[in-house]
């Protein structure tokens, strides 16, 4: 296990999404017990550290991202009893657990916005984001919410409008008010003091609006058919430049207890992103790296952002990467299930700490949503462009039963047909599996120096083929990864005669040594071990 105060940058990380994972009381949809019956899976896997999507008392008109009591568990996934049960077991099997935090927005069933909206005088007015109409009664600015429609939504009580980022069940909270920073900090010392290690911050990018609540301007790169938000850049409504303050007094909450890791969700181009490690470090110590998830996946395109990524980080900054989470299309949909594999092992190569998403270690797809299944609501609200996110949180396929062994009735979402040879049961009994190359990547990253430490050193980028190099006291390994369907036959000087294959995306070449030349199969990665 990693320890210490930075164990997450040795460490990776695996998210579940809590109502996909395992379901313990057969109502269809995985809860806190469920995880810990599962909890000798995911320590088999070789992962430092679990991140929870939300499990805080909700409406679920997002499925949790619209929290009406931050201090509680929603009894959907059982009791608090449950989550220090959790907890313990997770540290005990020497498991780091980290929770979602959603200080954006709160429900509109939160007490404080049922406050707030009573009167313009009451003592929380000021506590969410409150504005007149425009003369013509029209809302105050051109904002649009993530989830389709304006951002603002008319209130009959008091007259006013209210700001929402996304849903109108998800009034924003008002982050320029002292007593709402405080009162979300006294939510964070609640659950530091609990013992959890860490948060994931949601939207961190969006908490500070623009003062005047000017306009926003219009994309000039907008195209039909792209979710209708997009029509405007989000010049005033995020990613202010105040924000970081907020995000330094965020980091010296958790760096009052010790060995915290804060992370941040932010979906920005580079160079606004690395603003959110902060002055002299003292923002998230890992603000999410997002952008392998929207690459064109070739050789160039990817060592173009490994590149960039990696010089314009901070001096000191320690990078991080994702392939898959609860908002995107699955990995194996988008690059296909053969560079699934390839995939895998891009992922828990590069240089930081990596995140894993439940189901990708399995090979997970994308489902495809019957109409009738749907349950997202941004699906609902902006239908038939694919916007919808039910496809990347269907149940984990634990074996080839009824109901894929996440529970014994139907589950909230539906599972694919091939989860019935696609799933953990079948996987772990092939040791040529995705699920067995996962385990076995984890577990050479973990003994091996370089991949965990070393500095990063791109070789070549040619049409399907990529390699770099990991390099640290001395020692090497050399990634050769092939992008595509076609054989290729590598034979640059860095690998050099008498190099030592250390694994194969096929798990069927280790120990082989090379003559100068390393044939590669399609859709293949190797690890290269140079002679000493």
């Amino acid at each position: 296990m990693a320890h210490g105060e930075n164990w997450w940058r040795d460490g990776i990380f695996y998210q579940i999404y809590p109502r996909s994972f395992q379901d313990s009381d057969g109502d269809g949809v995985g809860d806190l017990a469920g995880i810990l019956k599962r909890l000798p899976y995911v320590k088999s896997l070789g992962v430092d550290a679990i991140w929870l999507s939300p499990i805080f008392p909700s409406p679920m008109a997002d499925f949790g991202y619209d929290i009406s009591d931050y201090a509680g568990i929603d009894p959907l996934f059982g009791t608090m009893a449950d989550f220090d049960a959790l907890l313990a077991a997770a540290h005990d099997n020497g498991l780091k657990l980290i929770l979602d935090l959603v200080p954006n927005h709160t429900s509109s069933q939160h007490p404080w916005f049922v406050e707030s909206r009573a009167s313009r005088d009451n003592p929380k007015r000021d506590w969410y984001i409150w504005r007149d109409p425009k003369p013509d009664g029209s809302a105050p600015n051109n904002w649009l919410s993530e989830f389709g429609g304006s951002a603002w939504q008319f209130d009959e009580t008091t007259g006013q409008y209210y700001y929402h980022a996304f849903l109108a069940q998800q009034p924003d909270l008002n982050w320029r008010n002292p007593d709402v920073r405080a009162a979300i900090y006294d939510v964070m010392r609640f659950w530091l003091e609990k013992g959890v290690d860490g948060f994931r911050v949601d939207v961190i990018w969006h908490l500070i609006k623009d003062a005047e609540f000017r306009d926003n301007p219009p994309n000039p790169h907008y195209v039909e058919g792209r979710p209708p938000h997009e029509k405007i850049l989000t010049q005033y409504s995020t990613d202010q430049d105040e924000v970081h303050d907020v995000i330094a007094e965020m980091r010296r909450v958790t760096d009052a207890y010790s060995a915290r890791v804060l992370i941040g969700e932010i979906y920005l181009p580079l160079h606004r992103l690395m603003a959110y490690y902060g002055n002299d470090l003292t923002g998230a110590q890992m603000p999410f790296n997002f952008a392998l998830l929207s690459t064109f996946w070739s050789a160039r395109s990817i060592e173009t952002i490994v590149e960039d990524y990696e010089k314009a980080l901070p001096r000191g900054a320690w990078p991080n990467w994702v392939l898959g989470n609860h908002d995107r299309p699955r990995v194996a949909s988008r690059v296909g299930p053969e560079q699934g594999r390839v995939a895998a092992m891009l992922l828990l190569t590069l240089r930081g700490t990596p995140t894993l998403y439940y189901g990708d270690e399995i090979g997970m797809h994308q489902l495809a949503i019957a109409p009738e299944d749907v349950r997202d609501p941004f699906e609902k609200n902006v239908p038939g462009i694919g916007v919808g996110r039910d496809g990347c949180r269907t149940p984990m396929q634990w074996d080839s039963s009824n109901f894929a062994g996440f529970s014994e009735a139907r589950p909230w979402l539906p599972l694919p047909e091939d989860h019935i040879r696609d799933n953990v049961a079948n996987l772990e009994a092939d040791p040529r599996s995705i699920l067995s190359l996962y385990k076995r990547l984890i577990a050479l990253r973990k003994n091996c120096p370089p991949l965990v430490a070393g500095d990063y050193h791109p070789i070549a980028a040619q049409g399907d083929l990529l390699i770099y190099r990991r390099v640290a006291g001395g020692k090497a390994v050399i990634v050769v990864l092939n992008l595509g369907p076609e054989p290729i036959a590598v034979t640059t000087s860095a690998i050099r005669f008498g190099s030592e294959i250390l694994l194969s995306t096929f798990l069927d070449r280790e120990g082989e040594r090379l003559e100068g030349v390393l044939d590669l199969r399609g859709n293949e990665g190797v690890l290269v071990q140079p002679p000493a």
